[in-house]
C-alpha cells in the first residue's frame, strides 16, 4: 500500500463528549444563529462582519483576540452583527506548509489531529462562551460533524467550490454557507456552485446513503481573482455587484445575498487597504439598485499588524502567520466606519 496507518482519530462523538456544550452554550449558538439567519433574509437589516484571523494558529492569542473583538462587537450591536473567524484549516497550493490548527495545533510541531481537533473546538468554545458564533472555512467536509453544534458560518474556499462534495455537503448543514469565486474569477463557477448548495441531493457521506435538504442561505463571497501569472484583480466595483445581483434574478434565485471579501486578491494583498475596500463596498450597499442584497463583508483582523513567517526571527505574539491582517487598533477604527456607514443606510433607506 501507498499509505500507513499510524494512530486512530478521535470521532465526532468521542470529540463531543470530551469538550461538551453547556445549556447556556447551547442558547448563545441557537440564538446567534437565528439572528444571522435573519440578515441573510433580510427580515434584520443589519451588517453581518465576519472578521478574525486569517488562521487560528494560537491557541492563547485567538482568545485574546475574542475577548477584544466581543468587546467592539457589543458596541456597534444595534448596526453589526460581528461573527468571529477561527479558520483552523489552510489551503496549500502545492500541499506544502502549515494547514492550521486542525491538523497541526503548533506550526512548528509534527502533525497532531487528535490535539487538533481538541484546540479547533476549544477555541469555538471560548467565542460563544463570549457571546459570539464562530465562522471557519470548510477546507475538508469530513471535519462538519466535529462541529456542526457549534459553528455559526461555513466559508467554501476559492480551491474548493468547483468541488462536488463541498457543493453537495453545503445543502445538508444548518448554517449559512458563503461560496468564494475561485481563483479564475469565473463568476458561472460560483452561482453554479451556489444552486448546487441551495438544491436538494442524496449523496454518500460518513458511511451513509444520505438525502440532503437543500440549503436555503447558501450564498456568495465575492474575493477578487488572477491572472495565468498569479496578478491579482478586485471584483467588488459597483459594476460586478450590480452585474452579481442581476445574475440571481436570471436564474430565479429568490433572495440573492453578497458578501464581499476585503482582502485576498480584492486588496491585491495589501491588507492595509481593507478599510477603503470596505468603505467602497458600503456605499455601493447604500447607493446600488438592489444594493441592500449586499449583506456583509469579510475582513482579516488580529491583535498585532502584518504578518510573520514560521521560524524566522523572533516571534510576535498576536501576528498572523499565514496572509497578514491589520492590527486592533486598525480594526476598531474599521468597524466604527462601518457602523456609521450601516446608519447612512438605514437612514436614506427609511426616505
Amino acid at each position: 500500500m501507498s499509505y500507513e496507518i499510524r494512530k486512530k482519530v478521535l470521532s465526532p462523538e468521542e470529540l463531543k463528549e470530551i469538550l461538551p456544550l453547556t445549556d447556556k452554550q447551547k442558547e448563545t449558538i441557537s440564538q446567534k444563529r437565528n439572528e444571522l439567519e435573519k440578515i441573510l433574509d433580510g427580515s434584520d437589516d443589519r451588517l453581518l462582519l465576519i472578521i478574525g484571523p486569517c488562521s487560528a494558529h494560537n491557541e492563547k492569542a485567538v482568545a485574546d483576540y475574542m475577548t477584544e473583538i466581543s468587546k467592539i462587537s457589543k458596541e456597534v450591536e444595534d448596526d453589526i452583527l460581528v461573527v468571529p473567524r477561527i479558520y483552523t484549516g489552510k489551503p496549500r497550493t502545492k500541499g506544502k506548509g502549515y494547514k492550521g490548527p486542525t491538523s497541526q495545533p503548533d506550526p512548528l510541531k509534527p502533525i497532531n489531529f487528535n490535539e487538533g481537533l481538541k484546540m479547533m473546538r476549544r477555541m469555538y468554545i471560548d467565542a460563544i462562551d463570549k457571546g459570539m458564533i464562530p465562522a471557519d472555512e470548510m477546507l475538508n467536509p469530513n471535519n462538519y460533524p466535529y462541529v456542526e453544534d457549534a459553528i455559526g458560518y461555513i466559508a467554501i474556499g476559492a480551491r474548493s467550490v468547483e468541488n462536488q462534495m463541498h457543493r453537495e455537503v453545503a445543502s445538508l448543514v444548518d448554517v449559512p454557507v458563503g461560496m468564494k469565486n475561485p481563483t479564475s474569477g469565473d463568476l458561472s463557477v460560483m452561482m453554479n456552485a451556489l444552486e448546487a448548495g441551495i438544491e436538494a441531493h442524496t449523496i454518500m457521506y460518513q458511511g451513509n446513503e444520505v438525502a440532503t435538504s437543500g440549503n436555503p442561505l447558501t450564498h456568495i463571497i465575492l474575493r477578487g481573482f488572477n491572472d495565468d501569472e498569479g496578478n491579482h484583480f478586485p471584483n467588488y466595483d459597483k459594476q460586478t455587484l450590480h452585474k452579481i445581483i442581476r445574475c440571481h434574478g436570471k436564474r430565479d434565485l429568490e433572495n440573492p445575498v453578497v458578501v464581499v471579501d476585503t482582502n485576498h486578491s480584492n486588496s491585491g494583498k495589501d491588507y492595509n487597504l481593507q478599510e477603503k475596500i470596505a468603505s467602497s463596498v458600503m456605499e455601493s450597499r447604500i447607493t446600488l439598485p438592489g444594493g441592500s442584497a449586499i449583506k456583509g463583508l469579510m475582513v482579516e483582523s488580529y491583535l498585532v499588524d502584518g504578518a510573520q513567517k514560521l521560524g524566522e526571527g523572533e516571534y510576535v505574539y498576536g501576528q498572523s502567520v499565514t496572509d497578514p491582517c491589520i492590527g486592533l487598533e486598525k480594526t476598531k477604527k474599521l468597524v466604527d466606519l462601518l457602523s456609521e456607514k450601516q446608519k447612512e443606510y438605514r437612514m436614506l433607506k427609511s426616505l
